[in-house]
């Protein structure tokens, strides 16, 4: 449950900068931002520099224009002094339930192509029975709970001796890691992209893409696989958990692919 009460470590004379760094981060001005928050740059100007103290109304209004998540909105209220916004559920709460049974609906329906469930950082939540072609021949320290897909695809022991085009492959991950963690000051996601690098080979000259997107060319004992990636997340979440998930779907860019995959 979200607590009603603003914890004392919160000091909301950091409220201005964060504003400001937020705003900076996004390459926004201060008029820019305050016609997308519906305000004006006076009263923007008056907020940065700590001469006014903004109505809760308005803190939501900017981090929505800010293009913030739900966990970032949350500590722009606590720095402005107000309560959070967002609940945060256990992924185990009952609350959560139709959210499960929902996800498990979509992954099963996806089937006889691999698909998961993952936290921000990588952690699996769920799969489908197709995943086991991602894990396969992967050593069980690999595979232990709380079990990271980025490490999995990435590490040399695990689908990275199977990945042909893993330079290219990889180098993609990375940069939409990097990216995010950019947009949003994630350290650990920094970190974790960091880590990833020293597992890839040098990019080879040679591009191997569809012209719009870098395919995942597996190896397996039936042969080779050719999977484009798909993303989704849940575009209305109002709990801080659910807005965190995404959804990766493998979809097969072959006849050759797709007939292996039903096989399995």
């Amino acid at each position: 449950m979200v607590s009603e009460s603003v914890p004392a470590a919160v000091d909301p004379a950091d409220f201005p900068a964060q504003v400001r760094r937020w705003r900076t981060l996004r390459g926004l001005s201060q008029l820019e931002l305050a016609h997308l928050a519906g305000t004006t740059q006076r009263y923007l100007s008056f907020i940065e520099r700590g001469r006014s103290q903004p109505g809760r109304a308005i803190v939501l209004r900017l981090a929505a224009s800010l293009g913030l998540t739900l966990r970032e909105r949350n500590g722009l209220l606590l720095a402005a002094g107000f309560a959070a916004q967002y609940p945060e559920s256990a992924l185990d709460a009952p609350l959560l339930r139709p959210v499960h049974e929902a996800l498990r609906r979509i992954l099963d329906g996806h089937l006889p192509y691999p698909a998961l469930v993952a936290r921000p950082h990588g952690d699996l939540v769920a799969a489908n029975r197709a995943f086991d072609v991602l894990t396969e021949g992967a050593p069980p320290e690999l595979l232990e709970p709380p079990l990271n897909v980025f490490r999995l695809a990435l590490h040399p022991d695990g689908m990275a001796r199977r990945v042909v085009n893993l330079a290219e492959w990889g180098r993609h991950i990375i940069e939409n890691q990097r990216a995010r963690a950019r947009q949003h000051q994630d350290a650990q996601l920094a970190a974790l992209a960091e880590e990833l690098t020293g597992y890839l080979p040098p990019v080879q000259p040679a591009q191997d893409h569809l012209g719009f997107a870098v395919p995942l060319r597996l190896r397996c004992p039936e042969g080779e696989l050719r999977l484009l990636t798909t993303r989704t997340t849940f575009a209305t979440a109002v709990d801080v958990t659910v807005a965190e998930l995404h959804l990766e779907a493998f979809l097969p860019l072959d006849e050759e692919s797709a007939a292996i995959l039903r096989a399995r």
